[in-house]
């Protein structure tokens, strides 16, 4: 059976939790974390996922949420 699509959805835990699809944008954070810039600025259209890697960001640095 396919995964649900998370359209609208921008908490990452919650997308895991219930088993939605996901497309894994942690290599990305190296990127983020190597870039010499004090500020990042997220440029993309409406509904393309800004939220949703913000909260996966979350997640990660959370240590709270360290399993």
């Amino acid at each position: 059976m396919p995964k649900k699509l998370p359209y609208g959805l921008s908490n990452f835990a919650d997308l895991i939790e219930k088993g939605y699809a996901y497309i894994d944008k942690t290599r990305y954070v190296e990127f983020l974390e190597n870039e010499n810039n004090p500020y990042q600025f997220f440029i993309r259209p409406r509904r393309f996922g800004k939220s949703l890697f913000l909260s996966v960001l979350e997640n990660y640095y959370d240590l709270s949420r360290k399993k």
